[in-house]
Order: C-alpha cells, then sequence, then structure tokens
C-alpha cells in the first residue's frame, strides 16, 4: 500500500532519528551549506576514490568486450535507482537510500566475488579474520577513504550510523520472506558475518532487497546478451512462469519484482514478497547460479584471478622483510604501497592528515591487514597492469 511506511521513515518524528545521524566525530559545517545529513553522506561517498574505481571493477562477467555488460558501478546505480523506486511508494526516507545504495559495494575486491574469496582465504591465514566486502565497505568509509576538507586537510569520510549500517547490513541471503529492521542501536564493531544483524532502519531494509532485485534481473539480461544462456532459456521461461511467446528482459524482471514487494509489504509483517513469487526468487537464485556463476566461461577465469591477487599480495608481504628486495622485482608496486600506507601508519605524519592512525608500522599483522585493504582497493585493470610489470624482464 503506497506510503504505508511513512510513520517510521528515517526523520526527526523518528524516535531513532538521533542514533540514525550520529557520526562518530563532529563533523566542518559552513554558513551557506544547503544539504540534509544524509546529502552530505551521498556526496562525500561519490567524491570518494573507492567510489570511483568500481567503474572499473568486475561484476560478475570479467573483462567484457560488450562495453554495455554491467560493471560494479553500474550495479551499484541500479541498486539506488530500485531502491528510490520502493522508498518512494513506501514513504520511506529517499536520501537515505540512495546513500546506502551508492556506497553498499564500496568494500568489493577486484574481480567480484572470486577475488572476495581470494583475499579471505588469505586473511584467516596470515591474519586469522574472515574477509567480506560489507565488513570492507564499512571499514573503507571508516577508516581507509579520505576527503581534503575546506582547509585542504586530509580527512575520515565520518558517514551517519544509518549510511554505516546499511553498507555492513546489505548482504547476507533472505532465507525468510519478510524482512524487518532491527531496534538495538549496536556498535557496528559487533558485526563477525554477513547477515548477523538486520538493517538498523528500513530504508536499510529497502537497500538490502533492492541489491537483490537487482543483480537477478541484470545478471540474467547480461548472460542472455553474451550468450551464455542459449542452451537454458526454456528453463529460464519455467522458472519465470513465463510462456514462450513473453519477452524476457531486464525491466520486466525488476518492474514485475518491485511491484509485488510494494503491494505486499507493512510495518506489521515488513518487507515482503508474496509467497508466489518469493518462491520465484528463491527459483531463480538457484538458475542463476548454477547456469551463470557456475558456468565454466566464468570459472575459467578464477585461477587467473589466484594468480594475479597471490603473486601481487606475496610481493608486498616481502616488503614487509626485505623492503630493497621487493622493490626490485616490481618498484612501481612497493613504492605506491608505501606511498599509500603514510596514510595511516604511526610514524611522522604530514600535517594535513588528520585522519586515524590504523596500522603499527612495525607490527607484522598489521602490515598484512594493510596489504590486503590495499589490494581490495584496486581495479581489475590496475591489479592486472601490476601483475604484468611484477613478470616482465
Amino acid at each position: 500500500m503506497k506510503n504505508s511506511l511513512v510513520n517510521f521513515a528515517a526523520n526527526e518524528n523518528n524516535s531513532k532519528w538521533k542514533n540514525i545521524i550520529q557520526r562518530k566525530e563532529p563533523i566542518y559545517t559552513r554558513n551557506n551549506d544547503i544539504r540534509s545529513e544524509f546529502e552530505r553522506d551521498y556526496t562525500r561517498i561519490i567524491h570518494s576514490t573507492a567510489y570511483r574505481r568500481m567503474k572499473h571493477k568486475t561484476q560478475v562477467f570479467y573483462s567484457p568486450r560488450n562495453d554495455h555488460i554491467c560493471t560494479r558501478i553500474e550495479h551499484v546505480m541500479y541498486v539506488e535507482s530500485i531502491s528510490y523506486t520502493i522508498a518512494k511508494y513506501l514513504g520511506l526516507n529517499t536520501e537515505l537510500t540512495k546513500a546506502i545504495a551508492t556506497a553498499h559495494d564500496i568494500g568489493h575486491s577486484p574481480f567480484g566475488h572470486q577475488g572476495e574469496k581470494i583475499l579471505s582465504e588469505i586473511s584467516k591465514r596470515d591474519i586469522g579474520e574472515n574477509f567480506w566486502h560489507e565488513k570492507n565497505g564499512l571499514d573503507m568509509v571508516e577508516k581507509i577513504e579520505l576527503l581534503e576538507d575546506p582547509n585542504g586537510n586530509k580527512q575520515n569520510l565520518n558517514l551517519t550510523y544509518g549510511v554505516r549500517d546499511g553498507i555492513i547490513s546489505h548482504c547476507g541471503e533472505i532465507d525468510e520472506n519478510c524482512l524487518k529492521p532491527r531496534e538495538e542501536f549496536i556498535d557496528l564493531a559487533k558485526y563477525q558475518n554477513p547477515n548477523q544483524f538486520a538493517p538498523y532502519t528500513w530504508e536499510g531494509c529497502v537497500v538490502k532487497i533492492a541489491d537483490k532485485i537487482s543483480y537477478l534481473g541484470r545478471d540474467i539480461a547480461d548472460a542472455i546478451t553474451l550468450g551464455i544462456l542459449d542452451k537454458d532459456l526454456t528453463e529460464l521461461y519455467q522458472v519465470l512462469n513465463c510462456n514462450s511467446d513473453e519477452v524476457i528482459n531486464n525491466t520486466n524482471i525488476i518492474n514485475d519484482l518491485i511491484y509485488d514487494l510494494c503491494m505486499n509489504s507493512n510495518c506489521e509483517d515488513g518487507l515482503c514478497f508474496s509467497n508466489k513469487m518469493f518462491e520465484m526468487i528463491h527459483q531463480l537464485k538457484k538458475f542463476n547460479y548454477q547456469k551463470i556463476y557456475l558456468s565454466g566461461k566464468v570459472m575459467k577465469s578464477v585461477a587467473y584471478f589466484e594468480l594475479i591477487i597471490n603473486a601481487i599480495y606475496d610481493l608486498l608481504k616481502e616488503s614487509f622483510h626485505n623492503l630493497e628486495k621487493a622493490k626490485k622485482v616490481c618498484p612501481d608496486l612497493v613504492n605506491d604501497f608505501q606511498d599509500w600506507m603514510t596514510n595511516y601508519v604511526n610514524l611522522e605524519r604530514n600535517e594535513v592528515n588528520k585522519n586515524d592512525v590504523i596500522f603499527d608500522v612495525k607490527c607484522e599483522k598489521d602490515y598484512y591487514k594493510a596489504i590486503i585493504y590495499y589490494i581490495s582497493g584496486m581495479t581489475d585493470n590496475y591489479a592486472i597492469q601490476m601483475y604484468q610489470k611484477m613478470i616482465r624482464f
């Protein structure tokens, strides 16, 4: 029902409001700033370098020759569009959904979910922690990404709690049909695994579902364009409950999912699909995994990604023990990493660095964690370029 959640929107009338707009530190103000809290978050996100790098990161299909196949940044824009439509219809705060959606995948590594798995294996082995893009996204906006303030000083992004919560809460499968926000105002450092907690706001819940709607439809459309599903279209028609003369495209899939969600959601039950649509989504996810994500063409690239990421990590790891030896292999990579590290270490700092110190330069574990952060921020192209320099004589 239209405006069915308007009384729960993230605004001054919400009992959670002070928590939702809370920042870790007070943020500078201007006499002529006309933006809301979430508009400020949104502009801080789109001016970050991590946001811009998403245009050269894999969504599902690595290095497509077709310019119209989805990249990570396009996926982010689709999620923003979908979440806006849902939030506007239900009466929620579209400025908050816009900020969360725009930043929700900012922690993704190069080479998509396969790159994420490779970094997680390295992280568990060397520092005893899982690497997952939702937590990495939170770390990116809290610790890594820097912006210049009006005085030219480098500062952390310092986003509101509502946006930071939406980033780390956005992923994980929705096992039950209806999703409602949690009531607890928790320290986000308590997150140990994806999907551990529901989002704190209804807007965060909207983005979490919009993410699923976005990739289900677009991944199918891209796979059809690339010819991956040529032999599976009959099965796809059956999953979608379509007749063979109906058109299967991103527009129809997304529209049907959005409409069904909006018609079945309310404050008592939460964000819900009809039982028929929820079962169709379950079958569609299964189809996508079997026919797209685990297809031979997609999986053949995994060994290549492992080679590149492990080679880069191993060389930077060597630089902790023997910096000059590592520089001889690939001076550009090692020097770039060392320059990046100077923003975050407990040595004499540049006077413009007002951001938090997060690494002890003499601590081996901190050094390895810094390497993982650094690699996670790379684009596909940059990682490949550095690997090629490493093996070139």
